[in-house]
């Protein structure tokens, strides 16, 4: 049986690493060990901070709701999600956060029908 050398398929992995690591600083982008090393890093960061980004969003929407709430006559922000979901209402604080900023008339709306 013939010996197969992996130059070719080390070459393509090498150039893919650095490839991928295009605009790093210093030897992060020259260097295939500190490339990948950076490269492993940087999508370990990527992988958590997805997953903040998602916790950010629902606070930067209770902030907002709470603000518009207080606005319309309403105590807090809890009370108002409370009384949303007793009431059977299936707005989420997305789409509520949206009307509070965008369109404030139909929040003050639905605000008052919740009461």
């Amino acid at each position: 049986m013939t010996r197969i050398k992996g130059g070719v398929m080390a070459q393509k992995r090498r150039k893919n690493i650095l490839e991928r690591a295009k605009g790093y600083r210093g030897v992060r982008s020259k260097k295939e060990r500190y490339a990948h090393e950076a490269l492993m890093r940087a999508g370990r960061y990527a992988f958590a901070h997805r997953r903040d980004k998602k916790t950010d969003f629902r606070q930067l929407w209770i902030v907002r709701l709470n603000a518009a709430l207080r606005d319309n006559g309403h105590k807090s922000y809890s009370t108002f999600i409370n009384k949303l979901k007793k009431g059977g209402y299936q707005l989420d604080r997305k789409v509520l956060a949206q009307f509070a900023s965008e369109h404030p008339e139909i929040f003050a709306r639905i605000a008052k029908k919740v009461i």
